[in-house]
């Protein structure tokens, strides 16, 4: 059983500091602090794999400076829905960071990103190869000030090669990875994800990395650069789709939902008009669902005996598998399938997913206080840590809402953040 989550913490008004730690009863000892506490993360990434990055180091207590230009914050706080003006994806991705401006290509802004750099632990950006280098804030510049600090580069393409100089985005990554050319109909044409797949790959890649690199530096008290390519993460997660070709010289074709692996894998319409999900990786559900579905004549058959075989003859056990279920309700389908301890998933949408148990139980689905939309319900961090959990501490905040605190914290007086702010630079 896992550990309860701590209490949140208190949020911040939008243009009020971020909240502190929750105060301990009298005589209680303190809670523990969060595992990445004292880790100080500058995010100078847009849109997503590099910010989620960063949420998710800020989840377990990071202390993530988020830093946008003045006149163009990060797009994603205009992407998708909102409410009352207040973009709901920032919500998500700018959870746990401060917020504050910063023209990285005027003097001013420059001269103050080397000082947050100087007491940094990691600096996460995404811009093209040579926008950093173009304002004198390479890594030769950023490690002579902090020859301790981690620069992580998320791009499309990575720092070299033929193609690093171009624009890069998930999509493109799902195109060239191989995964559009295996999902979708045999008879259709491929099919993108409707949702930024490849970048929600890379962000857990990169968070990944991250520690990598500081792990390392623990060591040998030296940074070093991260070099994060969106092309790449999802290939790791595609399989042995190359080592297969390599070998072998096989090329996976579209199969729906079928798999090239077992027998039935599917989805099917129940007689209620809802679908449910069926796999059979083991060889013993596969039985299982077979006699549930008053087949058991398939499983005495010598291609039954392996997901090969099974997957060989995937239409006639799909008839079988697909009859039965479409002549009862999902609410009898599942209970006759957990009953016989065989595999199976409602496919819900999203109001679905809310009221599902299982995520309550696990508060995967969590409500936050937010001062701007009051309660509003966000996936929770990504997993449970039983001495030292994370936690949401606040939703994301307004564009700017933490500059001059964090300009106070670096000791810059009111006149030098004058002077910025006359420059442009804030």
């Amino acid at each position: 059983m896992t550990a309860p989550r701590p209490p949140r913490a208190p949020e911040p008004t939008p243009s009020g500091p971020p909240p502190h730690a929750p105060q301990s009863a009298p005589g209680t000892p303190p809670p523990p602090a969060p595992p990445l506490a004292g880790l100080r993360v500058l995010d100078l990434a847009t849109l997503f794999a590099g910010p989620l990055a960063a949420t998710l180091l800020g989840d377990f207590g990071a202390d993530v400076v988020k830093v946008e230009h003045p006149r163009k914050p990060d797009p994603s706080r205009g992407h998708g829905p909102a409410k009352d003006g207040v973009g709901l994806w920032w919500k998500i991705l700018g959870r746990n960071k401060r917020t504050m401006t910063l023209d990285l290509s005027r003097p001013g802004g420059r001269a103050t990103l080397l000082r947050l750099a100087a007491d940094a632990d990691v600096i996460i950006e995404n811009f093209r190869p040579g926008t950093l280098e173009k304002w004198d804030l390479g890594w030769p510049e950023l490690s002579a000030v902090n020859p301790r600090l981690v620069l992580t580069r998320v791009t499309g393409f990575g720092q070299f090669g033929p193609s690093a100089h171009r624009p890069g985005f998930g999509t493109l990554a799902e195109a060239l990875s191989g995964f559009a050319a295996i999902t979708g109909e045999p008879d259709a044409p491929p099919v993108l994800p409707p949702f930024g797949l490849a970048d929600n790959i890379t962000a857990l890649a990169t968070a990944y990395a991250v520690l990598t690199a500081l792990a390392a530096r623990d060591r040998t008290g030296q940074g070093q650069v991260v070099d994060m390519a969106i092309i790449e993460p999802i290939l790791t997660v595609l399989g042995p789709h190359p080592l297969w070709y390599d070998q072998l010289g096989y090329v996976q074709e579209r199969t729906g939902n079928r798999s090239t692996n077992n027998a039935p894998r599917n989805t099917y319409r129940t007689a209620d008009g809802t679908w449910v999900a069926v796999s059979t990786s083991a060889q013993s559900v596969a039985e299982r669902v077979l006699r549930l579905v008053g087949r058991p004549d398939l499983v005495a058959h010598d291609w039954f005996g392996s997901g090969a075989g099974r997957a060989a003859h995937a239409d006639e056990l799909d008839a079988a598998v697909g009859g039965w279920i479409a002549e009862r309700s999902r609410a009898d389908v599942l209970a006759a399938f957990d009953k016989a301890e065989a595999a199976v998933a409602p496919v819900q949408d999203v109001r679905d997913v809310l009221a599902d148990p299982q995520y309550q139980a696990l508060d995967t689905l969590t409500t936050v206080d937010d001062p701007e939309l009051g309660p509003i319900r966000m996936q929770n961090v990504l997993f449970r840590l039983s001495a030292t959990p994370g936690a949401i501490r606040w939703a994301g905040r307004p564009h700017g809402a933490d500059t001059d605190a964090v300009l106070a914290e670096l000791g810059l007086t009111a006149a030098e953040v004058a002077a910025l702010r006359t420059e442009g630079a804030l």
